[in-house]
């Protein structure tokens, strides 16, 4: 198990701006300092009701960012509060920014760091019969640190694609260290086509390697996805608790924009909590938790919003290469990867039922949410309480 406060303190000096909050007693939370998120139809009234703390607004599509001023030492989780309402009913669409965080690790309830694994075969691709037509494609959206070059998929087009844009950032902070979550990305691609080979994935990079990032780039990413809308599944490996356990308004609109056709798989997170986790818990989007064999993670999440489960423990997959300079323990090197690894968290649970739905609108030709009514049918699959559907 990591050392929590060593974690934060190096989460918090890394990112200079992140302010942690805890408005009630033992459910904290990570803010940007001085930022709101407000839906742009809310923004001239926010902008009004915040003048004499304002400081600079950036205008993304859907959504705003308003930057208070410091001095002024505004309580922005009290000021969304306020100016949101107080009632079940929002009045305006208006949020602090939230830091997000992949889930292998999370300050606040680890798993364990990825280890080197031995090569791991790639499933073929089921044979197509030389008269039938070939398969739609399918793409699976990957929010997350990147996609970092690897054999199993460098030749095919969706890479060429997207490759330069995309490549993961494996040492951010220059200490010759792989950081805590590099290479996550690539791990969790790795985990859908296990399940899908023929998938297509579009991958967006919106945490960093540290596996920190906030809820305005994953609001950027989900907008470019809705407007270009050719995602039939969208997996998100990450989240936050919020500092009221709401959701954020302006994340539900931007995952509401994606439409029906899309389906959106989120891990619900690694605290060990039943404290509902985002965008895991929105109604719109299937929460998976982790597996140990037969029973829960100890480290994963659980509780009435979550949807189904998958294997957590262990996982292996695709991954980056990298030598650190961290010595042999006991003859093994934990810091040489040769592009394959195992992993824990509930960050590769989601990937599993994302790839298992992926996997069968190909093999079926079907849209992608009737493949997750099917794959998620309780009248057929075996459910756990507060863990939903098993998908082994």
């Amino acid at each position: 198990m990591f050392d929590q406060e060593a974690r934060l303190e190096r989460l918090l000096a890394r990112h200079g701006d992140a302010h942690l909050v805890e408005p009630v007693t033992g459910r904290p939370t990570l803010i940007r300092r001085d930022q709101l998120l407000v839906a742009d139809r809310d923004v001239p009234a926010v902008e009004s009701l915040v003048r004499r703390w304002y400081d600079s607004r950036q205008d993304e599509a859907g959504v705003s960012l308003l930057r208070l001023r410091a001095p002024a030492r505004v309580d922005v989780c009290e000021l969304a509060a306020e100016l949101s309402g107080e009632g079940r009913h929002r009045r305006l669409a208006i949020a602090p920014n939230h830091l997000v965080h992949g889930q292998p690790l999370w300050w606040s309830g680890p798993a364990d760091p990825p280890r080197p694994a031995p090569p791991v075969p790639l499933p073929p691709a089921p044979p197509c019969p030389a008269e039938a037509e070939p398969e739609p494609p399918v793409t699976v959206a990957v929010l997350d640190t990147g996609l970092s070059p690897h054999a199993w998929y460098d030749t095919t087009d969706w890479y060429a694609e997207q490759r330069d844009e995309v490549v993961e950032v494996l040492d951010g902070d220059d200490d010759y260290e792989l950081d805590a979550q590099a290479g996550h990305g690539t791990f969790i691609a790795g985990v859908i086509l296990q399940r899908a080979p023929t998938a297509r994935i579009r991958a967006q990079r919106v945490i960093g390697g540290d596996g920190v990032g906030d809820e305005l780039d994953v609001i950027k990413a989900l907008t470019w996805l809705a407007a270009w809308g050719e995602a039939d599944v969208v997996n998100l490996s990450l989240g936050c608790h919020s500092y009221d356990d709401r959701p954020s308004p302006v994340v539900a609109q931007a995952i509401a924009a994606l439409g029906r056709r899309t389906v959106v798989v989120a891990c619900a997170g690694n605290a060990a909590t039943d404290r509902p986790f985002w965008p895991a818990a929105l109604k719109q989007v299937i929460a998976v938790a982790g597996l140990d064999g037969d029973d829960r993670a100890w480290f994963s999440n659980y509780g009435w919003w979550v949807d189904a489960c998958a294997p957590g423990v262990g996982v292996a997959s695709c991954f980056i290469r990298f030598d650190g300079r961290r010595p042999r323990v006991n003859g093994l090197d934990l810091d040489a990867f040769q592009g394959y690894a195992t992993w824990s968290g509930t960050s590769f649970a989601a990937p599993a039922v994302a790839g298992a739905i992926a996997g069968l609108a190909i093999r079926e030709d079907l849209p992608a949410m009737i493949a997750a009514d099917v794959t998620l049918d309780p009248a057929v699959a075996r459910s756990l309480p507060d863990l939903g559907i098993v998908i082994t």
